[in-house]
């Protein structure tokens, strides 16, 4: 099931109309040598993949079973997977993901990610920015037409040919110094998402 994901997705992709924008701060960042936080929700998930694939980004993918098939379909797009979530597996994925910054890649955390409620925000991306210096973008993506799964996430699946809009936040750094401070700065590094969101829906 996994192999035929890949497959599908990767045909479904290729007939895309993709426009970007306010990707300003990642092409800046990244001439700098400057590490990156995407954030993203759980239901954009799939289309975010592909705009950013073979980029050497390291995303954090849920040991669930239903995890698999799309760490199977990251891996095959060039991400490096690392398995966990701020529920099973917290402290050993946050371990990786910074390893993985030391390392030169960029993340990729969906903060409302495995199993919602959506658009709720855990503290696991401040977490790995407090302890790494990266700064965290906000990253989205929207489709008029589209398929939305039944699920709670309304997974966001872009039809054959549909125009696809990714949009950023600006740039923004976790201000926190301890793990306290970080939990205040949760509810400021989800506005980032919303402006992603929004500037995506524009």
């Amino acid at each position: 099931m996994a192999a035929a994901g890949v497959w599908i997705v990767r045909i479904l992709a290729k007939t895309w109309r993709i426009r970007i924008t306010h990707d300003d701060d990642v092409r800046r960042l990244r001439k700098a040598g400057q590490p990156i936080i995407f954030t993203l929700w759980h239901g954009q998930l799939l289309p975010l993949l592909y705009r950013h694939r073979g980029e050497r980004v390291a995303i954090l993918i849920s040991e669930h079973s239903d995890g698999e098939i799309i760490a199977r379909i990251a891996e095959s797009l060039g991400y490096r997977t690392v398995r966990g979530s701020t529920s099973r597996g917290a402290a050993r994925a946050l371990l990786e993901l910074a390893r993985a910054v030391e390392e030169g890649w960029d993340l990729a955390i969906t903060p409302d990610g495995p199993r919602g409620p959506a658009k709720s925000f855990a503290p696991g991306a401040v977490i790995v920015a407090q302890r790494t210096g990266a700064l965290v973008i906000g990253a989205a993506a929207s489709a008029k037409s589209r398929w939305n799964l039944r699920s709670w996430d309304r997974f966001l699946i872009p039809r054959p040919f549909a125009s696809v809009h990714f949009a950023y936040s600006d740039a923004t750094p976790v201000l926190a110094t301890n793990a306290r401070d970080a939990a205040g700065e949760v509810e400021r590094i989800r506005e980032v998402m919303v402006i992603a969101e929004q500037r995506a829906d524009g």
